[in-house]
């Protein structure tokens, strides 16, 4: 693989402003590592090259001549493939949407574009966001960079491996219940879910619209909170976005955590969790309590519910927003001689197993006579959820788990056993049913000497303290 220059996002940024490094140099180093190890890694869908390169140019023009191109000025940027960019295609990894070219940028690529980054590609998924290990893409698995028999973690797998491969110092993913962060703890990256309606979700292909979060995959703590303050603030084309801005993250990073309450979070981090994983949290528990924070455990008694409420939940939303491709308006349409039969043609041919067993799991909860006794019983379980985290945060400031209770598993281990796929997101969950904010932060190996990440969980709104936790651990490494 060609070695890229080792710089951080934010290394990358001063060094083209300040004219250092041009930003043509640094995204063609990047481009000729995505070449040389991306075939057998397979984080990209599409890379792009020439627009990547056009973009370069623009910001050393901008540097040439005295303006400020940004805060990410030159920074190579890779984008899950549910992120719609304009003139670039976006197929979620779908056979059903597959070469379908948006007529827009979504909010994120925007506030990316205008801060100066740059970018290279869009990157393999599992199919519309569901899965666990990105290997439900239509277009074939991404596999872990740490190990190439390994999965990436999912479903913004793609973005994970980019960024632990090198190929890009800054990836973006969607989190619906745990897919920015059990990939980044899987692939050995710091990945963050923001606070629900702190970023935009204007332009994200829906999966479950009252859990997508969009957020970063980033090398470093410092990394994400400058990604993160780019990308989140208010925007009037998402009616859930967050109206008022909020403080800079970055701002905090060196604050520490002396006085701060952190609780180990009981129901997350004891049984199903792998014995190397919970020793890896237990180290950075005791790096937490060396910083000066009090440590002590912590309990959201619903919480040990938030698989069951989610795997109703997110599949009861997806069969709606999915409904919208039937062969009509966009992406591919398989005829048939009525037209529903064309609607099933098309989704039979276009949708995966995964995806069609979601729909089917999905529909079935919010049909007449189950409503109540699934969706709507459901839905009851996250408010007890909501309110049993309401009552821990009146005792404690941050709460701390394993992000995944084991490391990356073989590709193919569980595509078998959709039980055993699905309880890889049972650390992550709960987050996504409270709308609270969450991140993943590589602590160590694991008995295998794959990457292990810890979990932390903050209030809503409290990603500012969040991060002063997450770069106290980095720092303790």
């Amino acid at each position: 693989m060609t070695a890229v220059e080792p710089m951080t996002a934010v290394e990358i940024a001063v060094a083209v402003k300040s004219g250092r490094r041009s930003a043509r140099s640094v995204v063609d180093e990047h481009l000729s590592a995505i070449q040389a190890g991306d075939p057998e890694v397979h984080a990209f869908n599409l890379v792009a090259a020439a627009q990547a390169r056009a973009r370069a140019d623009e910001i050393d023009a901008a540097v040439a001549s005295g303006r400020d191109p940004g805060p990410m000025a030159g920074v190579p940027v890779a984008l899950k493939d549910n992120l719609c960019t304009r003139g670039m295609a976006t197929t979620c990894s779908s056979r059903i949407l597959e070469g379908w070219v948006p007529p827009y940028d979504a909010a994120v690529v925007e506030r990316l574009r205008d801060a100066g980054a740059v970018v290279v590609g869009k990157t393999n998924m599992d199919e519309f966001a569901m899965g666990s290990s990105t290997e439900n893409s239509a277009f074939g698995p991404t596999r872990n960079p740490c190990d190439h028999s390994r999965v990436p973690g999912g479903s913004s797998g793609g973005s994970a491996a980019a960024v632990a491969a090198g190929f890009a110092p800054v990836g973006l993913g969607s989190d619906t219940g745990g897919s920015i962060r059990q990939p980044a703890a899987l692939c050995g990256v710091v990945g963050v879910k923001p606070t629900y309606g702190l970023v935009s979700r204007y332009g994200l292909v829906a999966f479950a619209s009252s859990l997508d979060q969009i957020g970063p995959f980033t090398t470093t703590v410092a990394d994400s909170a400058a990604v993160l303050d780019v990308i989140s603030g208010p925007d009037g084309r998402d009616s859930t976005s967050i109206g008022a801005p909020q403080p800079r993250v970055a701002d905090t990073l060196d604050d520490g955590v002396e006085g701060l309450r952190i609780g180990v979070l009981a129901e997350l981090s004891g049984d199903g969790v792998a014995p190397d994983v919970a020793a890896r949290l237990r180290a950075a528990v005791g790096a937490l309590e060396s910083a000066g924070a009090r440590v002590a455990e912590a309990s959201v008694p619903a919480a040990v519910y938030g698989l069951s409420a989610y795997y109703l939940i997110a599949p009861a939303e997806a069969s709606s927003n999915l409904a919208r491709y039937d062969g009509v308006r966009y992406g591919l349409r398989v005829d048939a001689s009525s037209t529903p039969g064309m609607n099933t043609a098309t989704r039979s041919s276009g949708f995966g197993d995964e995806v069609k067993r979601r729909i089917m799991l999905g529909t079935y909860a919010l049909s007449a006579g189950y409503y109540d006794a699934y969706y709507g019983k459901a839905q009851k379980v996250r408010t007890l959820i909501v309110n049993d985290f309401a009552s821990v945060w009146e005792q404690f400031d941050l709460l701390v788990s394993p992000t995944s209770p084991t490391t990356a598993f073989p590709l193919g281990e569980r595509t078998a056993d959709p039980l055993a796929m699905y309880m890889s997101d049972v650390c992550t969950v709960p987050v996504n049913l409270t709308g609270q904010a969450a991140m993943s932060v590589p602590y160590g190996v694991g008995h295998d000497g794959l990457p292990v990440g810890v979990q932390i969980l903050a209030p809503a709104l409290g990603e500012p303290v969040m991060f002063r936790a997450a770069a106290v651990l980095e720092a303790s490494l």
